[in-house]
């Protein structure tokens, strides 16, 4: 299947189902303490997302039962919301997306509960800036390949993480899925090349232990195998009309992170 490429009146209405997404996960972040539900935090994200004028794309995906998802600990990602209790120490890792007229957004956090293990907060740390790396690699010309390398060879630097194998970053539009998938380690210099128009979601999810992962009996909820605990993080952007990125996700679309790291951010999609 094709890459889907996009117009600019179509990557404006993606920046606003972007930034209702980008909104809702700053809401939760600031909301979410130790002895609160999971589902509660469900419920945060639902009434914001309705409130924003968008719908959720998660609830009902394949059978997901919630507008996000919750995973806590050695959960890495689709963990479901429910009556699990937040506890001090843990790390929390929420995905959350939205349709805004029939355009998607997709992006994710990871958050530590009050006083956090030093280890815990670097590898949140090293998930968050190999995502950034991977974006600043994924500009117009550059090959899909360059992201996931990026993305390894920033996390190979900083210690000994596993960088989950099955899972991992894609293309996003009219669908939250789509083609091509964006593999979060690899080497340079393959895949196609990045075009105007094209957007797509990168998100680095690492353990502290093995790469190796299983399902749990809910079908949907990724824990390692090892028991050790994992980050996730992610953001959508798209390549402008001017040749340069724009995070869709993001607040401020990008232009602090990426401006430290020498990427400069289109002005079209203010």
């Amino acid at each position: 299947m094709a890459i889907q490429i996009k117009t600019l009146d179509q990557l404006k209405l993606m920046r606003r189902a972007g930034l209702l997404v980008g909104q809702t996960l700053e809401l939760l972040r600031t909301s979410i303490k130790a002895g609160l539900r999971t589902d509660a935090l469900d419920l945060i994200a639902a009434s914001n997302i309705k409130r924003g004028g968008g719908t959720s794309n998660f609830d009902g995906y394949h059978g997901f039962k919630g507008t996000i998802c919750v995973s806590i600990n050695d959960e890495i990602v689709h963990g479901i919301p429910g009556d699990r209790i937040i506890e001090e120490g843990d790390i929390v890792s929420i995905d959350c997306g939205a349709i805004i007229e029939g355009w998607h957004g997709d992006a994710a956090i990871s958050v530590g509960i009050g006083k956090v293990n030093a280890a815990d907060q670097k590898l949140m740390d090293v998930c968050e800036e190999s995502m950034w790396r991977g974006i600043a690699a994924g500009g117009v010309g550059e090959n899909l390949s360059n992201i996931g390398h990026a993305v390894e060879d920033y996390v190979r630097s900083q210690g000994k993480y596993g960088i989950l194998q099955e899972y991992g970053g894609h293309g996003i539009g009219t669908e939250m899925h789509m083609e091509p998938h964006v593999l979060n380690f690899g080497k340079r210099g393959f895949g196609p090349k990045l075009e105007i128009g094209m957007a797509l979601a990168i998100e680095p999810m690492i353990t502290r232990g093995t790469h190796k992962t299983s399902i749990l009996e809910d079908e949907w909820t990724v824990v390692s195998n090892d028991k050790s605990r994992g980050a996730h993080f992610e953001h959508s952007y798209c390549i402008a009309p001017d040749g340069k990125p724009f995070v869709l996700t993001a607040l401020d679309g990008g232009r602090a992170k990426l401006a430290s790291l020498g990427v400069e951010v289109s002005g079209l999609l203010n």
